[in-house]
Order: C-alpha cells, then structure tokens, then sequence
C-alpha cells in the first residue's frame, strides 16, 4: 500500500518533465519551419534563371474587362503545384485585374504588380486547383511565356459567376494576337 497517497498528500506536478517536452517540441517547430524556408530559398535557386518580368507600362490602355479577386501565385505551365517563386510570382495576394487590348495587369498590393503583355498570352481557363490551393467553385487559369518557359497564373475573383467572361475575353484576345502574328510573318 506503499504507492497509494494518503488522504493529506497531493500529487506533485513534474515540472522539470513539462518544460522538457515544451522545450523539444519548441526546437521540433523551430526546425521543420528553417526546414521549410530553406526548400523556398533552394526553389528561389533553382528558378534564378527566369528572365525579369515585363515592365508595368505607364498607360496600359482603355479596360476592356475589370475585377478585384484574390492572387494565389503562378506555376509552371502543365504542373500545378510547381509553384514559380522567383520575381515574387509564389506569394498569395489581393489583386485587382485589368484587362486590356495591351495585355494583362495584374496589381497587387503589398506584392510586385505583374504585367502580362498580350504579346506572351497563352489562353485562359477554369481549373480547381493551382499551387496546391484547391477551390470546389474553381479559379481563372491564366497562360503565359517568360522568355521560354511557359507559366500559369491562377486568380480567384471576388464574383467567381465572371470566370467565364474573363476566360473568353482572354481566349479572344490571344487567338487573335496569335493570327495576326502568324499573318505578319
């Protein structure tokens, strides 16, 4: 009956015990976080060879189409979660869209505004999912080159009911850039 408490003792709290896993399970966080800034610095590498965005023009010209969503970064084209962090295209970010007979702009506020030329659009479309964010009621998928590689852009709008409109207007924007490309050569 040696190791029953008598009615007058308490329990002693093992506090040497408590600090110990506190202090272990702090070191664990603290290493799987540099664990994880240290893969995005070593993605930044990797990527370091992708040519500087194109520069915001000063006049981007008359709207054709305009939207406030949310950015949540770029990929490179056919892979979903290869997220692009270089130029600042991997941070998610409020944007505010305007689309133009020019181009793309993308502004982004606390975040480097991307401006997409018409010169380089690919096509648009209505996916589910991109740098591993998955939305059930979809994203506005935006193809783009820079320099050669090819990259895509996704954008959830505030009204997601204008993705549609968006993918069109992209759509006609960049088949006829791309036949009055083709005519010209």
């Amino acid at each position: 009956m040696s190791g029953l408490l008598s009615a007058g003792q308490a329990q002693v709290t093992n506090w040497p015990g408590y600090i110990g896993w506190t202090v272990g399970l702090a070191v664990v966080v603290g290493l799987v976080y540099w664990l994880m800034r240290q893969g995005w610095n070593w993605r930044r590498t990797l990527q370091s060879d992708l040519p500087p965005l194109p520069e915001v023009p000063a006049d981007p010209g008359p709207a054709t189409l305009t939207a406030a969503g949310r950015y949540h970064g770029t990929t490179t084209a056919g892979n979903w979660l290869d997220r692009v962090v270089a130029h600042d295209l991997g941070t998610r970010s409020l944007a505010d869209l305007t689309l133009t007979e020019r181009g793309l702009l993308v502004r982004r506020p606390g975040g480097t505004d991307l401006w997409i030329p018409v010169e380089v659009l690919a096509g648009a479309r209505l996916d589910s999912g991109i740098a591993g964010k998955v939305v059930p009621s979809g994203l506005l998928v935006i193809g783009w080159r820079l320099g050669t590689t090819g990259l895509e852009s996704g954008v959830r709008l505030d009204s997601p009911d204008r993705h549609a409109a968006w993918v069109a207007a992209i759509l006609e924007l960049s088949t006829r850039t791309q036949q009055t490309e083709g005519t010209a050569s």
